[in-house]
């Protein structure tokens, strides 16, 4: 179990995630932790890195370029930023939690296989640090919306307050995903599980000007509603989803029938 409580006013806070080091996102975490906390470092990609899941860059060189004081970028994946930040950058001054974030999007149901995001968390929990993904639901038309970060600054602090209080098992991370709705509309704070809903189901096609075929992966399909006590309900009824996700991805009851199988 990790220790806790965990005092933030004499902690270090690393933050990454993968929409890059000038995300709105980031700076809006990195000014809510500045206020928690006695020391924040960020290490985050130099370019957004979304859905690059928990992939490490093998084949090419990584790069480290300051960005400020304890700031840095990396030319590579959030999961790369988190193992440059333990391994080289803060070596001997390792973080007492990583948080991730805020990401631009909301990571729930199956969005957590994907995201890089999560892939920070997952990352800093291998390395024996607590972690803290935190995501900003947004409205699917974004592009010409402003996104309402309001949820996510309101409610942020309060929900790393009440996570680092409790002791969690060294396996798990928390996953944190703010609605879509003014601060003053949230509902609450659910305790969630993790929902289910399709992505990629619809492959657009297009050609280039030399004729040749190319595809883009269609958004997510979304359900009228979703089954209650998910990460999905909480945030479609203005609630902030609060999820502890587990890194062992055993299913032991299939166990037991396997050995079953084997045994015959």
């Amino acid at each position: 179990m990790f220790d806790a409580p965990l005092n933030l006013k004499k902690s270090r806070i690393l933050i990454s995630n993968d929409d890059g080091i000038s995300a709105p996102g980031l700076k809006k975490l990195e000014a809510i932790a500045k206020k928690l906390c006695r020391e924040v470092w960020v290490v985050a990609p130099e370019f957004e890195q979304s859905a690059t899941g928990h992939s490490l860059t093998l084949r090419s060189p990584l790069r480290i370029k300051s960005a400020g004081k304890n700031r840095y970028s990396v030319n590579g994946t959030p999961t790369d930023c988190v193992m440059m930040a333990m391994n080289k950058l803060m070596r001997e001054c390792r973080p007492d939690l990583v948080l991730a974030g805020i990401n631009r999007g909301s990571n729930v149901g199956e969005d957590m296989t994907y995201s890089g995001t999560i892939a920070v968390a997952m990352e800093a929990t291998l390395f024996g640090i607590p972690a803290i993904a935190l995501s900003q639901d947004i409205d699917e038309d974004h592009v010409k919306t402003k996104i309402n970060w309001s949820s996510s600054e309101a409610y942020a602090a309060k929900v790393i307050k009440k996570a680092v209080s409790v002791p969690w098992p060294r396996d798990v991370l928390i996953n944190v995903n703010f609605p879509r709705v003014p601060k003053t509309k949230v509902t609450g704070i659910e305790i969630t599980r993790e929902g289910r809903r399709k992505i990629g189901d619809e492959i657009i096609e297009s050609s280039d000007p030399r004729g040749e075929p190319y595809y883009w992966i269609g958004a997510q399909q979304n359900s009228a509603r979703y089954p209650a006590g998910t990460d999905l309900a909480a945030i479609q009824n203005g609630a902030v989803s609060v999820t502890p996700l587990s890194l062992d991805l055993t299913h032991r009851a299939t166990m037991r029938t396997l050995k079953e199988a084997f045994t015959k």
